[in-house]
């Protein structure tokens, strides 16, 4: 018989509903039913497991990926993935993926009409050292209009996908600016309903890694589990 983990639950008002009805998507999208809560087996504890030979010094730099710089404002974003007891997650692949500076996404989907960067695909990956240490270095993303609710505009924001010790344990979460003032309109950032847990998806600006006469810096720390964990989206809800 092999060994079982159930997931564990998270604690109250620290994640977003399923069902957020200013968040329109999610009345079609959010379950009827309780969810079954499927265990985690050997097959899902066990791997693959991720190294840095795995990506490249360019996954992890979306400035480089083409033949010329893209457009808009350089920035670091750096941080450290950590479990509930403040100790660092290493080996965890992540992916961060964000809309250009004019607020345009390079998917076939996005129809705003915004011009796309030929010199930038808005996508990277890195593994995180021993540590639990990650940095990306990339554009600040615009804002966007989205068709939610009259004159909507999602805030600058990063996505963020978290692999642990395989493809079947997965989180997704989004990273904003501080002080923008978007934030407070915005039903996707409004929908973690704890005050405290909201501001864990804004970044903080960050002098000490920020590059003289090159880029900005900002920084986010990911914690997975516990009563100061991150608030992560449910699968119903990407945008």
């Amino acid at each position: 018989m092999s060994n079982v983990n159930p997931y564990r639950k998270s604690y109250f008002n620290t994640q977003p509903d399923y069902l957020y009805p200013a968040y329109r998507s999610t009345v079609k999208r959010a379950p009827m039913q309780p969810l079954v809560q499927m265990p985690q087996t050997l097959s899902e504890i066990t791997g693959p497991l991720f190294t840095a030979r795995d990506v490249t010094e360019a996954d992890s730099d979306l400035t480089v990926q083409h033949a010329g710089e893209p457009l808009g404002e350089r920035m670091i974003v750096s941080g450290r993935l950590l479990d509930e007891g403040g100790k660092p997650v290493p080996h965890a692949l992540m992916e961060m993926w964000q809309a250009n500076a004019s607020g345009r996404y390079r998917h076939l989907v996005d129809s705003h009409d915004a011009p796309l960067d030929p010199n930038f695909t808005g996508f990277g990956r890195v593994v995180t050292d021993a540590q639990g240490n990650y940095r990306f270095k990339t554009i600040k993303p615009g804002a966007y209009p989205w068709r939610n609710h009259f004159n909507a505009w999602r805030p600058a924001h990063l996505h963020f996908s978290l692999f642990g010790q395989g493809f079947a344990q997965r989180l997704v979460t989004q990273m904003y600016f501080p002080g923008d003032p978007l934030l407070d309109f915005d039903p996707m950032y409004m929908s973690v309903p704890d005050d405290k847990a909201r501001s864990r998806l804004v970044s903080s600006f960050d002098w000490e890694n920020t590059l003289p006469e090159y880029a900005i810096a900002y920084r986010f720390d990911i914690i997975l589990r516990g009563r100061d964990a991150t608030p992560m989206e449910k699968k119903e809800q990407k945008k």
